[in-house]
Parts: structure tokens; C-alpha cells; sequence
């Protein structure tokens, strides 16, 4: 099993659970929560896959990807009731993920020998899409979207951290923990210290 199916392995199990955790706040049934759960989990990747040419997509190649996503679908099924602020763990656990799965995406795309840009665009879609997915089909503001918070910064720091550690001729290994530390330090000072970057107000237009 190589690096990146490690890690894609690791973002389908983190982001399912955000899904599944978006179930139970819509209260759906247990076939709901696995929709989620996997829509969540493979969606980034598969965009991924399908952008790159990638044939099969990832989670076609191994079906094992969805088995990873219902089990954590009915993990968050029986216990989401323990938790005080099940929105508080949401926020969090989608952090962890979008650290891996940016690192999943930058490097897959890497490792096919593509261009820098293309590395970052592949890190963004793999770290974001999954999640935008899940909070529009479930109605609520995308996280993506969140007004004075880090989001896809974050994915395109972690990405273009991606390019930086291999230009200095990093491991594979040290180039994902680089990444991966990198879109969880700033998106986790982001939610927890409000380090955001100057947005665009809107201004009467001049006379």
C-alpha cells in the first residue's frame, strides 16, 4: 500500500465522519447517514481522479474506500448523542481532515509529474470539495464560505508547502507531514485565535 493510499484512506475516514455528523444533526436514518458519510469522504478525491485522468477513480479501483465510510457512518450513528456541541467536534474533525486530504491531493498529483500549478489546484479540490458538498446538499453555510475564517487558504498554504519541501528535495513521507502541518496549524489559529485575511468590502461606487 503506498503513502497516498494511506492517506487517501485516512481522508475518507475523517471526512466521513463529518458527514455522518451532519446526518445527525439533520436527524436522517442510517441509510442517510452513510450517504453523507460517503458522499463526504470520496467526493474531493473523485473530482481529483476525474480531473487527472486517474482511471479508475480511486474509491472504484478499491470499494473498500465506501466500506471505511459506512463503518464510520454507523460509529457517528450510535454515538453522536455523547457529545455536548456535536457542531464544535464537526469543525474540528473536517480541520484534521482537509490537513490530509490536501497532503493526499498535492501529492497525487506530484507524483504523476504535473506542473506546480497544478499541484496546488489538485490540493484545493481534494481538501475542499468533499466538504462543500456535504454542507450544500445538507443546506447549511459551507465552511468554505465561513465569513473571517482561513479555508481554502489553508488548502492552497498546505499545497503550495507541498512544492516548496520537494523543491528542497524532501521524502514523500516528510513532504505530506510538512503539508498536512502546515493547513491544520493555520486553519486550526484561524477558528481557535481569528486569523483571518483582509476582505473585500464593498464601497459606494464614486459619483
Amino acid at each position: 500500500m503506498t503513502l497516498f493510499t494511506l492517506l487517501d484512506y485516512a481522508s475518507v475516514l475523517v471526512f466521513a465522519l463529518t458527514g455522518a455528523l451532519v446526518a445527525s444533526r439533520a436527524q436522517l436514518d442510517i441509510v442517510g447517514f452513510c450517504f453523507f458519510a460517503s458522499l463526504t469522504a470520496v467526493g474531493g478525491g473523485t473530482l481529483r481522479d476525474v480531473l487527472l485522468d486517474r482511471n479508475p477513480v480511486f474509491w472504484i479501483d478499491r470499494p473498500s474506500y465506501l466500506g471505511v465510510a459506512c463503518g464510520a457512518a454507523l460509529l457517528v450513528f450510535v454515538s453522536a448523542h455523547l457529545f455536548e456541541s456535536r457542531y464544535k467536534v464537526l469543525v474540528w474533525l473536517d480541520a484534521f481532515a482537509l490537513a490530509i486530504a490536501v497532503a493526499a491531493g498535492s501529492g497525487v498529483a506530484q507524483s504523476l509529474n504535473h506542473s506546480a500549478p497544478v499541484v496546488l489546484v489538485m490540493g484545493i479540490i481534494t481538501g475542499s470539495m468533499g466538504g462543500l458538498m456535504r454542507d450544500v446538499v445538507s443546506n447549511e453555510v459551507p465552511l468554505v464560505l465561513k465569513q473571517g475564517e482561513l479555508y481554502v487558504t489553508c488548502a492552497f498554504a498546505g499545497s503550495a508547502a507541498t512544492v516548496i519541501a520537494s523543491h528542497f528535495g524532501l521524502t514523500p513521507s516528510l513532504v505530506a507531514i510538512t503539508c498536512a502541518a502546515v493547513t491544520f496549524t493555520l486553519r486550526a489559529g484561524s477558528m481557535a485565535f481569528g486569523w483571518s485575511l483582509p476582505v473585500y468590502k464593498s464601497r459606494p461606487p464614486r459619483v
